[in-house]
């Protein structure tokens, strides 16, 4: 595992987005690392993520960027690349991360799957943090008292469990890219954090992102399926 930064903001706010249930934390993060201008930092890397990089707009997507934005201190992990099997890395790098930073706390945005979803997605929340609860409940968000989480999420619950933490979690009918569910956390967020996003050309944009994530989700899922068989053909 490594992990590069080109710059070190002081105290920041930690925001983590990975590919989980409908693309949730993907889409958003992406939504808002453009939405509010945010610069490449830094990036995380591992031997066991597939040998993939996006190309958007001329420009190389990491497959585990870290990026920043001066004006809210907010320092994005924004992942685009299949993750399963190395969800605890990840969070052990999230956490060293988080204390080289010396961040404040760290905040997950992920989708969690409901029967209910499709007219209205309601966003729960989880913290080990009494001041955030209370902002949290202040902004009319409900606390998620059962559930079953996984993927980076999961795991940071576990990990994480002695650092200030919030997830967020926006309920999803499809395990397919869900734009809506990501607006609806994306609200939520912008509640808790006062970032005053402009809502006007959330959904369009959450919807360009959802096609074009699909595509490099399906590229990255065939890259781990073609790296999978070529190591099977090494050995017979």
């Amino acid at each position: 595992m490594e992990i590069k930064l080109t710059k070190k903001p002081v105290a920041p706010t930690i925001v983590e987005g990975f590919p989980g249930f409908g693309l949730v934390g993907t889409i958003s993060s992406e939504f808002l690392l453009e939405h509010l201008e945010c610069e490449v930092i830094g990036s995380i890397f591992m031997d066991e993520i597939p040998a993939m990089v996006a190309i958007h707009d001329s420009k190389v997507v990491q497959p585990m960027g870290i990026y920043y934005c001066k004006k809210y201190n907010i320092v994005f992990i924004h992942g685009i690349t299949v993750v399963q099997g190395i969800e605890w890395k990840i969070v052990d790098a999230i956490l060293e991360l988080a204390k080289t930073l010396k961040a404040k706390e760290i905040i997950s945005l992920e989708g969690i799957g409901s029967t209910t979803a499709q007219n209205e997605p309601k966003v729960f929340y989880w913290t080990n943090n009494a001041k955030a609860k209370k902002k949290l409940e202040k902004v009319g968000l409900s606390e998620m008292k059962e559930g079953i989480i996984m993927g980076v999420t999961g795991a940071m619950l576990y990990k994480g469990k002695d650092f200030p933490n919030v997830s967020l979690f926006s309920e999803t009918a499809t395990n397919m890219p869900d734009s809506g569910a990501a607006a609806k956390i994306i609200e939520a967020l912008d509640k808790y954090l006062d970032l005053k996003v402009d809502y006007k050309p959330l959904l369009e944009q959450a919807e360009k992102f959802e096609g074009k994530l699909k595509d490099i989700m399906d590229k990255s899922a065939n890259a781990k399926t073609d790296l999978g068989k070529k190591q099977m053909s090494y050995v017979g």
